[in-house]
């Protein structure tokens, strides 16, 4: 009887035959090359750019230096580009100045919105304010910390000519919501080293006459507080929103009393900082010893 299959004679040689058996029980897979990248010749660069560093935002932490390397370093909610330390005064980068920092959130300046995307944030080691039975209080900055900030500033707003009335607070850009840098961070010392502009205390002084003879409305108000820049309700009558922004503009402009009271200084203020040449950008610490104080032409 035939058999159904023909019969082999397994007469290799026994090492040709443990290779053959080898190679038959290894599965060869090949690994798929990756795509070259696309060749691209830079020989050419446009004159139509800038950085997408727009602003620089200060923050105050509300926590001492540990607590605030924490959240900012290793809590995942939270971000910046620079970390100021208050005892001893130091400087961290935390976040590349290319990439985005998480320190703004809900955001708004001058037209611009979602501030993380084109801005610098700066956090600065301070405990933040404490009510009290006198009223909220809030500490004081070391000056060797301001020294740092000013410092960061300048070099930052050069690189990436960032404009000056756009190195801003956290309140600034979100009025109500947030307070920080507060009342006591030293604005007029940044104004002082030429980093931002500052209203014409001669102008100011003239103006509080005229609108303590004749007070403005709450319209008047929105409409100032629009012009520099903030977000505000457009109410027409004295709301939560337009007290908390006025409080927001006179925390940094008259820190000395920042009820978010209409009153006719804040009104000489805000008159001020939205006319042609009423803030003035003072010369640079690093500017020639005859430069004079001008008035900021960018946007005021």
């Amino acid at each position: 009887m035939t058999p159904p299959f023909p019969r082999f004679s397994l007469s290799l040689p026994t090492a040709a035959l443990a290779l053959l058996l080898s190679a038959c029980a290894t599965t060869t897979t090949s690994t798929p090359t990756e795509p070259a990248g696309p060749k691209i010749d830079r020989t050419y660069t446009s004159v139509a750019q800038d950085s997408r560093a727009l602003f620089i935002v200060l923050h105050y932490t509300a926590l001492d230096w540990e607590k605030s390397l924490k959240v900012l370093a290793t809590g995942g909610q939270v971000s910046a580009h620079y970390l100021v330390r208050d005892e001893p005064a130091a400087i961290y980068q935390l976040v590349d100045e290319n990439r985005r920092a998480w320190h703004a959130g809900a955001s708004f300046w001058a037209g611009h919105s979602n501030l993380n995307s084109a801005s610098i944030g700066i956090e600065i080691v301070n405990p933040g304010y404490k009510d009290t039975e006198l009223g909220r209080v809030y500490p004081p900055y070391p000056q060797a910390q301001v020294d740092e900030i000013i410092a960061l500033v300048r070099d930052i707003a050069k690189r990436h000519n960032v404009r000056p009335e756009r190195i801003i607070g956290h309140s600034d850009i979100a009025p109500g919501r947030k307070q920080d840098p507060g009342p006591s961070f030293p604005w007029k010392q940044l104004a002082d080293a030429g980093l931002i502009p500052w209203p014409d205390a001669v102008q100011v002084a003239a103006k509080i006459p005229l609108y303590a003879a004749l007070p403005p409305d709450a319209a008047w108000f929105q409409d100032k507080l629009t012009r520099v820049g903030y977000s505000t309700s457009r109410s027409g009558i004295e709301d939560d929103l337009t007290k908390a922004t006025i409080a927001t503009f006179q925390s940094k402009y008259r820190p000395r009393d920042w009820s978010g009271a209409m009153d006719a200084e804040t009104a000489a203020l805000l008159d001020v900082a939205t006319s042609p040449g009423g803030m003035l950008l003072a010369k640079s610490m690093a500017a020639p010893a005859n430069e004079p104080t001008k008035p900021l032409s960018s946007r005021f």
